[in-house]
Order: C-alpha cells, then sequence, then structure tokens
C-alpha cells in the first residue's frame, strides 16, 4: 500500500496543476474575449466613420464624380489631381492654413505655459484661475466664435476699448490683413486652456530638489526656467507642439463662421476649400483630390517634425 500511494501521489499532484493551468487559461481567455468585446464597438466606429470614407474619397479622387448625379460618373485618372495642382485658389488656401500654422502654434504653445506657469502656485484662487482658463476648450467652438465676431465688430467691446485710447474702430474681420490675425488669437486664446493642463501636469513631474539645488547655485528665476523648467519639459513640448501643429491644419469652423473665408479667400483654408467643393459644389471628386493632397502633406509634416524635435530632445 505504501508502494501504491508514492506510485500515485505525484501523478494527484500533477493532475491539480493540470486542473489549475486550464482554470487560469479558461480565466486569461475570457478575459481575453470581454477585450475583444469592449474593443469591437470602437472599432466599427473607427471603421466607418475614419478607414472608410479615406478609402472612398481616395477611390473618388480619380473620378469625375457628382454626389447629386451619381449614374454620370466616369474615371478620369489623374486629372482632379493635376486640376488641383494648377488652382491658384488651392494655393491660396494652402498659402492662408501655413500662415496660421506658423502663427498660432508657438503663440498657442507660449500662452498655454505661461498660464500653467501662473496657476502653478498654490493659492486660495488657483482652482477659480484654473476653470477660468479651461473653460473655453468645453465650449463649443460654434459658439466662442459667433461671441467673437461681435467682439470684434465695429460697435464691439474690443473697439469700445480701443476707443478709450484714441484709437479709431479696427475692421478686425473686415480687412483682409487683420482677418486672420484676428482668427489666430481667438484660436488661441480658445484653445490655450487645453495645453495649460497638459504644461501643469509637466511642471508638477518635475523634482523640487532641482529648484533647490539650482537655488543654492544662486540661479534667479529667469535662470530656473532657462536651465530646470524647460529641460524638464521638452517630452511634453513634443507633445504639445505635434498636436498644436495637426490641430491647427485642421481649422475650419473659426473662418467658416466669423468670415465665411474671405474678405476676397484671405482666410479660406483647406479644409474648408474641400467643403465648399464637396458640398456646395457637390464635385465630390475633386474635393477628395483635395483631401488626399492634404491628407499626404499633413503626414510628411508630421513624421519630419517627429523626427526633428525627437533629435533635439535626444
Amino acid at each position: 500500500m505504501k508502494n501504491e500511494v508514492s506510485i500515485y501521489a505525484p501523478s494527484d499532484k500533477k493532475k491539480k496543476r493540470l486542473a489549475a493551468n486550464s482554470t487560469s487559461l479558461g480565466r486569461e481567455r475570457e478575459k481575453m474575449i470581454l477585450g475583444i468585446m469592449f474593443i469591437i464597438p470602437a472599432l466599427i466606429l473607427l471603421f466607418t466613420f475614419l478607414i472608410l470614407p479615406t478609402i472612398l474619397a481616395f477611390k473618388y479622387s480619380f473620378y469625375d464624380y457628382n454626389i447629386l448625379m451619381p449614374a454620370k460618373t466616369s474615371f478620369i485618372g489623374l486629372k482632379n489631381y493635376i486640376t488641383v495642382l494648377k488652382d491658384e485658389t488651392f494655393w491660396n488656401a494652402m498659402k492662408n492654413t501655413f500662415y496660421f500654422v506658423v502663427l498660432v502654434v508657438p503663440f498657442q504653445t507660449a500662452l498655454a505655459l505661461f498660464l500653467a506657469i501662473l496657476i502653478n502656485k498654490k493659492s486660495k484662487v488657483t482652482n477659480v484661475f484654473r476653470i477660468g482658463f479651461f473653460s473655453p476648450v468645453i465650449t463649443s467652438i460654434v459658439v466662442i466664435s459667433i461671441l467673437w465676431t461681435f467682439l470684434y465688430s465695429k460697435t464691439g467691446l474690443i473697439n469700445n476699448f480701443l476707443g478709450l485710447f484714441g484709437i479709431p474702430p479696427q475692421p478686425f474681420l473686415t480687412s483682409e490683413k487683420q482677418a486672420m490675425n484676428s482668427i489666430i488669437f481667438m484660436s488661441a486664446w480658445q484653445a490655450a486652456g487645453y495645453f495649460m493642463m497638459i504644461f501643469l501636469a509637466g511642471l508638477q513631474d518635475i523634482p523640487k530638489h532641482l529648484y533647490e539645488a539650482a537655488s543654492i547655485d544662486g540661479a534667479n528665476k529667469i535662470q530656473e526656467f532657462w536651465y530646470v523648467t524647460l529641460p524638464g519639459l521638452k517630452n511634453v513640448f513634443k507633445f504639445v507642439i505635434l498636436m498644436t501643429t495637426i490641430q491647427a491644419f485642421k481649422l475650419f469652423q473659426q473662418p467658416f463662421i466669423m468670415t465665411g473665408g474671405g474678405p476676397n479667400g484671405s482666410t479660406e483654408t483647406v479644409v474648408q476649400l474641400i467643403y465648399k467643393e464637396g458640398f456646395q459644389y457637390r464635385n465630390a471628386g475633386y474635393s477628395s483630390a483635395i483631401a488626399i493632397i492634404f491628407f499626404l502633406i499633413i503626414i510628411t509634416i508630421s513624421i519630419g517634425m517627429q523626427k526633428l524635435l525627437t533629435e533635439k530632445t535626444a
């Protein structure tokens, strides 16, 4: 009997281990199935509203396709792309878009960093300022654009304020020279609160002993900012600049609501041109070609910026 126990006891332990492993595998399988079930709705939405439209846009860019007359759709090859590259309206919209990006990205980034430093100090009114600076982000951009349209009007609050200093009313949104700059200022003000919170998280992640060491070495506030704060935020800067640039290229609502692309096309952007060609003129094939070209430009710039920023922050 002792021999039987010694022979079969290890086998029982092995069975128990196998049973435990089977139970563990069953739980892992259940977790995987549950995870897939949660992911499927997001994948369906992603495919429906992002991947599929991109595929269709690429397809229709090779066709003469009017969305009101789909029966007359005909394949025209690269004709839409050739027409886009020769279109002065497209290059004007591209110039306006790049002008907006080049100015709004550094201005908005600097404003967000300034606000983050401002509210980083602990005080009784810090939370009030945080809410105040962040509230434009959660407000509809349509509402904000309409509000600033009234502020920029000749009898608006801004011109009334300038009148206190003897400055005549400015044609902010009706001037070719001032319209885009006015939209840039409003856009930076509206979105700065979001990136302010990101900078604030980065500031609070910088070790306090670095500032203490700098203070002991005799560094002033400017030197602390230059040699401690900025190096500590290098990864945050990379993220903020990339995100701000990508968002800036998508400019549409502000000029569409405030100026309609005018005056004389001075605020018309590429996204607005895509909308106009596709939905106002019903020329879906031509607007798809513009969208594909613009998509390739943004991808190229994003990859180039990422490599450049990675090299500088390495």
